[in-house]
C-alpha cells in the first residue's frame, strides 16, 4: 500500500503525466441510469423475507421525566408484534445523530426523545399503535426561548478556538468609521428528499444494517458502542443515499432501536422516520444571534473586525455551531476577534447542517460589509478588494491558493455589474422595486485520513473500492474518472463500489472534504499500479503513456490487457493529512451576484437571475461540480426568504416540522443560476488538487440576495427570512 502525507507542492505522479482527459470533463454520472430505472437499492427498498416495520414512541414533554408507559392499548392492535420499552439499550436521553445518548435515564432532554419503539406487522400498523402508547410524565419548566437564558461564554465543547489578536478595544476607539450591527438567524432543518430510514437484519451475531448515511464507518462504530458489541460484527451498507445536509452524518436513535427489535424478533425490521418526527429525532442547525463589529479608516481600510456570537444547544450534546468559521480568514484588520458562545435549552440537539459556520456567518459578515460600503460610498467589491489580505490575516499562514479577486472580476463582467451602484430604491420595472446585491463566498478546506483499493483486472477493466458514500454528489463518477485519468481507461471501464464498511475506510461524506480525500487515496493506489506496470514493461514508471486502453514507453506500445492477462494488480492507497494542512491556509473561495424584484404592493420578493464564480482547486467533474455549486446557491435563495424552524415557546415543540410549513426553495423561486469556475490546481490541498465544493455554494449566496433586497427597497433586513411582514411596513410609495 502506497501511504502518502500531501507534504509537496511538486507531484510528478500519475496525475500529472496523465493523456486520458476525462478528469474534469462533464461526464454523466455513471449510476445515472440505476438511478433513473430503479436499479438503485436506497436504504428501505429490497427487505430480506419476513421483514416487520418499526415506529418510535416519543416524549410527551419537553422538559422533565417519564413516570410510567402503558402500552396495552397498542399491544391489543392487530398487526402488533411487540412494544419494546424495557430494554436498557434504550436510547433514553439526548438522543441525536452526532453522539450516543445516556442510557437507562428517564430525564427528558427535549420534546418527541425516543421512549420506545412499536414492532407490527405493517408500517402503517406500526405509526398507529405508536400514537396508542401512552407515555405518563411529570414537566418541569422548560427552557424553549434563548432571549432570556444565562449564556455560557466561551463553551470549552466547542472544537472552533476563539480567535484574540491585537487590542480590539482600542482599535474601535480610535477608527474613523466603525459599524456595529446585530444580525440573527433562525433553526435550519436538513430537509434531505430521501427519509431517515434503514432496513436491519442480523445473520448469527453479526448484524447487517443498511442504511441512509453518510459516514458509514462511524456509524458502524457508534451502532456497536450502543448495543455493546464488537466494531467487527456491525456490517452497515449506504450504497445509495438520496441527499444528507449532514443531518445524515451519525446514527439516529430509531436505527439503534430498530437494531434492537430486530435482536429480540429475530427478523428483519425496517424503519423510516416520519417527516414530523425527523424534527425531534434528527439534529438541527442552531439559531444563531450574531454581533459584526467593524473598524476602519474613511478609505475602507479594516484595522479591526469583530464576529461574536450566541448559538443554542441542550444539557446532552456537545456541537457549537462555528458560526465565524469564514469569517477568519476572509478580510484584512489586525485586530481580531471571532468567538461563538452558547446557551442551553430543552430542545433536540443541534449539528453539523450545509456548512457549519460559513452558512449562517457569511450572512452576518457579508451584509456587514455592504451596510459598510454604503456607509463610505464605496462600491460593494472596491471596499472587499481593498481588504483583500496578502496572508490569512489571523494565523499568518500563506494561503495555498486563493483567486478570490478574480471571482470578483470574472463574477462581475459575467453579471453586468455596474459601474455605480444605483442607489437604494430608485430602479423600478412597474411596480417592482428592482435590485442588485453580491457577496463574498467561503468554504474552509480539510483533508482527511481515507483509503481505496484499485484492481486492474484481465480485460484491462479497473475496479475501485473503498467505503466512501455518494449522497448524489457525483462521487461514483469522480472517482472513475480519476482512476480512468491515471490508468488511461474510459470511465465505463472503471468500476466504483462504495458505501460498504467492508471497503477500505474513508471519512465519508461530510464537511466537503470527501471527494479531495477519496479521490487522493484512488490516485496513490494508481501510483502502485502505475509501478507494476512499469515493470512488466520493463521502464520506469515515469516513462509511461497510458491512453484509451494503451500502455507506451519509448517506442514501445502494448495494449493495457496484455500486460494484465490473468495476472491482477492490486493496490491500496492512504492519503493524509501532511505538514501542508499546518504551513498554509487553505480554503475555497468565490463571488455571489443577484438580482432581485420586490413587489412595491406586497412585499412579494422574487430572485431574477444569480451568478456564481468559484475557485475550488481542481474541477474534478464539470457537471457535478456545478450541480453542487447551484444546489448550494439555491439553499442561500432559500434561507434567504424562507427557511426557518420554529419553537412553540410553551411546550418546546416545533410548529413547523414537515414540508407543508418548513419553506424550502421549490422551482418557481429559483431564477436562471450561472456557475462558473477560476481553475488553479491546488496541490498544498491533496494529490488531486481539488478543493471543497458542497458547501461553498450556499456561504455568502443568502446574503447577496439580502443586499439586493436592499438595493431594491432600501429595507435592510438583519433578520432572515426575509418574509413579507418584514419588508411590507418600510417599503417605498408606489
Amino acid at each position: 500500500m502506497i501511504e502518502q502525507a500531501i507534504d509537496t507542492a511538486e507531484r510528478p505522479g500519475g496525475l500529472a503525466r496523465a493523456v486520458q482527459g476525462v478528469l474534469g470533463a462533464a461526464v454523466p454520472r455513471v449510476e445515472g441510469p440505476l438511478k433513473v430505472t430503479g436499479a438503485a437499492t436506497y436504504a428501505y427498498e429490497r427487505a430480506p423475507d419476513d421483514v416487520v416495520y418499526a415506529a418510535v414512541v416519543g416524549a410527551p414533554v419537553g422538559a422533565g421525566r417519564v413516570t410510567r408507559i402503558d402500552a396495552a392499548a397498542a399491544r391489543a392492535l392487530p398487526g402488533v408484534i411487540a412494544v419494546i420499552d424495557d430494554d436498557p439499550r434504550l436510547p433514553a436521553g439526548g438522543a441525536n445523530s452526532r453522539a450516543m445518548p445516556h442510557q437507562g435515564t428517564d430525564r427528558v432532554f427535549h420534546y418527541g426523545q425516543p421512549v420506545a419503539v412499536v414492532v407490527a406487522e405493517t408500517q402503517a400498523i406500526a405509526r398507529e399503535a405508536a400514537a396508542l402508547v401512552r407515555v405518563d410524565a411529570e414537566a418541569t419548566p422548560g427552557r424553549y426561548d434563548a432571549a432570556d437564558l444565562p449564556i455560557e461564554r466561551r463553551p470549552k465543547s466547542a472544537f472552533l478556538a476563539p480567535v484574540d489578536t491585537g487590542d480590539l478595544d482600542a482599535a474601535l476607539r480610535d477608527a474613523n468609521v466603525v459599524l456595529d450591527r446585530t444580525y440573527t438567524t433562525p433553526a435550519h432543518f436538513p430537509a434531505a428528499l430521501e427519509p431517515h430510514a434503514s432496513t436491519i437484519w442480523w445473520e448469527g451475531d453479526v448484524l447487517t444494517v443498511r442504511s441512509s448515511n453518510q459516514i458509514v464507518g462511524a456509524a458502524r462504530d457508534t451502532i456497536a458502542t450502543a448495543l455493546g458489541m464488537a466494531s467487527d460484527k456491525v456490517r452497515v451498507l449506504a450504497p445509495y443515499v438520496g441527499g444528507g445536509f449532514g443531518g445524515k452524518t451519525g446514527v439516529g436513535p430509531e436505527v439503534i432501536l430498530a437494531a434492537i427489535a430486530a435482536e429480540r424478533l429475530r427478523r428483519p425490521v425496517k424503519v423510516a422516520l416520519p417527516r414530523r418526527d425527523t424534527a425531534y429525532l434528527v439534529h438541527h442547525r442552531s439559531p444563531t444571534k450574531q454581533r459584526v463589529r467593524i473598524a476602519c479608516d474613511r478609505d475602507g481600510h479594516i484595522a479591526a473586525i469583530a464576529h461574536e456570537s450566541v448559538a443554542q444547544q441542550n444539557d446532552d450534546a456537545g456541537f457549537v455551531e462555528p458560526v465565524p468559521f469564514g469569517t477568519i480568514p476572509l478580510y484584512a484588520g489586525a485586530a481580531r476577534r471571532m468567538t461563538t458562545d452558547l446557551v442551553r435549552v430543552n430542545l433536540p440537539p443541534t449539528g453539523a447542517v450545509r456548512a457549519p459556520g460559513e452558512a449562517v456567518g457569511t450572512f452576518a459578515t457579508e451584509c456587514a460589509m455592504d451596510e459598510l460600503a454604503e456607509e463610505l460610498g464605496l462600491d460593494p467589491i472596491e471596499l472587499r478588494r481593498r481588504n483583500e489580505p496578502a496572508y490569512d490575516p489571523t494565523t499568518s499562514r500563506p494561503f495555498s491558493t486563493r483567486r478570490l479577486l478574480d471571482c470578483y472580476a470574472e463574477g462581475a463582467r459575467r453579471f453586468g455589474w455596474p459601474a455605480r451602484v444605483p442607489d437604494p430604491g430608485t430602479t423600478r420595472d412597474g411596480e417592482w422595486l428592482i435590485g442588485i446585491g453580491m457577496a463574498t463566498a467561503l468554504r474552509g478546506n480539510f483533508t482527511v485520513a481515507a483509503e481505496a483499493e484499485v484492481r486492474l483486472d484481465a480485460g484491462g477493466a479497473a475496479t475501485v473500492s473503498c467505503d466512501m458514500t455518494d449522497i448524489g454528489t457525483g462521487t461514483y463518477t469522480i472517482l472513475a474518472q480519476t482512476v480512468g485519468e491515471i490508468l488511461g481507461l474510459a470511465p465505463a471501464a472503471v468500476t466504483v463500489r462504495l458505501g460498504d464498511t467492508d471497503l477500505p475506510p474513508t471519512a465519508g461524506s461530510g464537511g466537503s472534504f470527501g471527494a479531495g480525500s477519496a479521490t487522493s487515496a484512488a490516485a496513490l493506489a494508481c501510483e502502485e499500479v502505475l509501478a507494476e506496470l512499469a515493470r512488466r514493461m520493463n521502464a520506469a514508471p515515469e516513462e509511461l503513456v497510458l491512453r484509451d486502453g494503451m500502455v507506451s514507453a519509448g517506442s514501445r506500445t502494448v495494449p493495457l490487457a496484455d500486460l494484465v492477462r490473468d495476472a491482477s494488480i492490486v493496490a491500496r492507497g492512504r492519503s493524509t493529512p501532511g505538514q501542508q494542512a499546518q504551513r498554509t491556509s487553505q480554503a475555497s473561495h468565490g463571488a455571489h451576484f443577484a438580482e432581485v424584484a420586490v413587489n412595491a404592493v406586497t412585499g412579494e420578493v422574487r430572485v431574477r437571475r444569480m451568478v456564481g464564480v468559484f475557485d475550488v482547486g481542481r474541477v474534478l467533474n464539470r457537471a457535478t461540480a456545478t450541480n453542487q455549486l447551484v444546489g448550494g446557491m439555491i439553499w442561500g435563495i432559500s434561507y434567504a426568504l424562507g427557511e426557518a424552524a420554529l419553537v412553540d415557546p410553551r411546550s418546546g415543540r416545533f410548529v413547523n416540522p414537515d414540508f407543508g410549513e418548513y419553506h424550502v426553495a421549490v422551482n418557481a423561486d429559483v431564477p436562471r443560476i450561472e456557475c462558473h469556475f477560476v481553475e488553479e490546481i491546488d496541490d498544498a490541498a491533496n494529490q488531486t488538487g481539488a478543493k471543497a465544493v458542497g458547501e461553498l455554494g450556499i456561504s455568502g449566496a443568502g446574503a447577496a440576495v439580502i443586499n439586493a433586497i436592499h438595493n431594491a427597497t432600501g429595507v435592510r433586513v438583519r433578520d432572515v427570512p426575509a418574509t413579507l411582514d418584514t419588508l411590507l411596513a418600510a417599503l417605498p410609495p408606489v
